[in-house]
């Protein structure tokens, strides 16, 4: 089960036509989909939650909380519509196009890709370009 849930403003358009996409995406993965928890929230929010859990006192789009269990897919993607908006901005592209990044980043961590060396973050850019291609791709 996929949900999306706003502590702030944002609602997301469409919601059924993502829940698809992110469903093709985890089985494109060899993956199942267990239960997924998408929260869209500002930056102050996610800022207390970087700081709560993960002791780091900075500013990110998009914090997951893996709950995986083998093969079934479970966990809490926070993403920070503020800074989606502003990376939006600065990377020119459409803001749609970049939610659509960062939401299918979150499933990637919980597919088990990592982004904390140089390698690990060419594959994840590799990884969201090919998941990205999916978003229109009815099956």
């Amino acid at each position: 089960m996929i949900n999306f849930y706003s502590e702030n403003e944002f609602e997301l358009e469409n919601p059924a036509t993502y829940e698809n996409w992110v469903k093709r995406v985890i089985a494109s993965e060899g993956k199942k989909t267990g239960e997924i928890s998408f929260i869209f929230c500002d930056d102050d929010y996610l800022l207390e939650i970087n700081k709560k859990y993960l002791d780091h006192d900075t500013y990110t789009d998009i914090i997951s909380f893996d709950n995986t269990v083998g093969n079934i897919l479970n966990g809490d993607i926070f993403i920070s519509t503020q800074r989606v908006s502003e990376n939006a901005e600065t990377y020119h592209v459409s803001g749609e196009e970049e939610l659509r990044r960062v939401i299918i980043h979150g499933v990637l961590h919980l597919c088990g890709y990592h982004d904390k060396t140089s390698d690990e973050a060419q594959e994840m850019r590799v990884k969201e370009e090919e998941k990205m291609k999916m978003f229109h791709v009815e099956q």
